[in-house]
């Protein structure tokens, strides 16, 4: 299929976009910049820049055999005021309306739209069992996803199936409500919302992406799915979950009252309670990865695949090659992850040596992206790019040292953060897999201050960001170890 997407570079759409590609699918992102989207999604996609115009748009449509619509601001976050809630309608209700009328319009419109709602829809409903049959609940949220659904279903017809998503609370590691937890939690300052008794429906962003994949090609998927794990759970399990999978504790609540205060009517997204349950989904045969809060959270946050240590001695094989540049900047650690890929070598090969591809793979809150135009690949090539850690903005450049095409290539950092940075890629088909090593042999800056500071934060902050190249190889390839 062709495919359209729109909230392609959020949280969701950088998710689906790799898993898409995988089932083979082309993709094509509505975008409101072509350059930020390029950087965050790769180079396999095709980007057209949303101006407004709906001729444009009608285009873009009619060229493609289905459409997941994903965009809109988020709901947390600024006081929902007069001119906060328009936003939020226009960006959820004024987009999903025009592509209707775009797929209506269409000389051969797309066989199906897939868009986004939200668990919010229920209003505040206590310990109520909530099936996609239950009544909506009242006030601003409630009404917002009526409109919302009111407005992807305009495009219902003979030609066009039409599937709601009543998504919750979506849980992964680049992004959503969890990594505005972490910070808290990790420090052992986490707790429930509130008095902690209302429930969180609850997913992970791989079952989700697996609902919106089933959903393209599966004609049973029409109307209302609660899209939530069939487990939920209420706000103090959840935070106990969170607090015990980080090894901290977390029983300091979070009052009502200061959420109301810093957040206006917005906090009743975290306050109320919703026990949504997948009962369409369920009855399907939905298969769940992850069906309880446990395994999730185990998932996302699991980054022993990643290992670092000293690197070791001369006598071993992975001790740091005789190269130059190590003769001249000694490598002090190494990381090393290893996985085992679904695709053939020279798929995989492909993708991971295109520089373009470095942002999809980067987590997004590093704001990867490329200086200038996009070089061809081979032994030499310099690659000038910029980056942010945290708060930090970073300038790095790197060469390729070497360069073996369907077996191995080397980036060494000229300019950056880091003392020495050697990071070898290595490939080996194994039938039609491929097993692919990363080995990093690296040194932070300032001595014994580095020291101290990879301790704290550098060695965690790498497992982070290659577990997080693991979560984007496993919707892009799937992985098999």
């Amino acid at each position: 299929m062709r495919v359209l997407v729109t909230g392609a570079t959020g949280f969701i759409g950088r998710a689906l976009v790799p898993a898409l590609q995988r089932e083979g699918h082309d993709v094509v992102a509505l975008v409101r910049s072509t350059a930020r989207a390029r950087a965050r999604l790769g180079a396999q996609v095709t980007l057209l820049e949303d101006d407004g115009r709906q001729a444009a748009l009608a285009a873009a449509v009619a060229g493609c055999d289905a459409v997941v619509n994903l965009a809109g601001e988020p709901v947390v976050g600024p006081r929902w005021t007069a001119a906060r809630k328009r936003a939020l309608v226009e960006s959820r209700v004024g987009l999903t309306g025009r592509l209707a009328t775009a797929i209506v319009a269409a000389p051969k419109p797309p066989a199906v739209f897939i868009s986004s709602s939200a668990v919010g829809v229920y209003g505040n409903s206590g310990t109520d069992r909530l099936t996609e049959e239950a009544a909506p609940g009242r006030g601003f949220l409630p009404d917002l996803c009526l409109q919302w659904e009111a407005a992807a279903r305009a495009a219902a017809s003979d030609d066009t199936r039409v599937a709601l998503l009543r998504i919750g609370v979506v849980l992964g590691r680049d992004g959503g409500a969890l990594a505005q937890m972490l910070p808290p939690f990790s420090l052992g300052l986490g707790g429930p919302f509130g008095h902690g008794r209302q429930f969180v429906p609850w997913i992970h962003l791989h079952d989700l992406v697996s609902i919106i994949l089933t959903a393209l090609s599966d004609p049973r998927y029409s109307g209302v799915f609660n899209a939530v794990a069939p487990a939920p759970v209420d706000s103090r399990t959840f935070a106990r979950a969170l607090g015990q999978a980080l090894h901290r504790p977390a029983v300091l609540p979070v009052p009502a009252l200061a959420l109301r205060a810093l957040l206006g009517g917005a906090a009743s997204v975290l306050l109320d309670s919703q026990r949504v349950v997948p009962a369409r989904l369920d009855a399907l045969g939905h298969p769940w990865s992850f069906p309880t809060l446990t395994a999730a959270l185990d998932d996302i946050l699991d980054t022993s695949d990643v290992e670092i240590g000293p690197v070791p001695v001369a006598t071993d094989r992975l001790a740091p090659p005789q190269a130059d540049y190590l003769r001249r900047r000694p490598a002090a650690y190494l990381l090393r992850t290893r996985t085992r890929l679904e695709a053939p070598l020279e798929q995989t090969f492909e993708f991971f040596s295109r520089a373009e591809n470095l942002g999809l793979i980067t987590p997004a809150d590093m704001q990867f992206r490329i200086d200038g135009t996009v070089p061809g690949i081979n032994t030499g090539t310099i690659i000038n790019y910029r980056m942010r850690v945290g708060p930090l903005p970073i300038r790095w450049r790197t060469r390729i040292a070497r360069w073996e095409p369907d077996a191995c290539f080397v980036d060494s950092q000229e300019r950056g953060p880091y003392r020495c940075w050697y990071h070898e890629h290595h490939f080996r088909a194994d039938g039609t897999e491929t097993v692919m090593e990363d080995r990093v042999y690296y040194t932070p800056p300032f001595g014994l201050l580095g020291r101290i500071a990879h301790a704290l934060f550098i060695r965690a902050t790498l497992r982070g960001i290659f577990a997080h190249r693991r979560d984007v190889i496993r919707l892009r390839f799937g992985q098999t170890a």
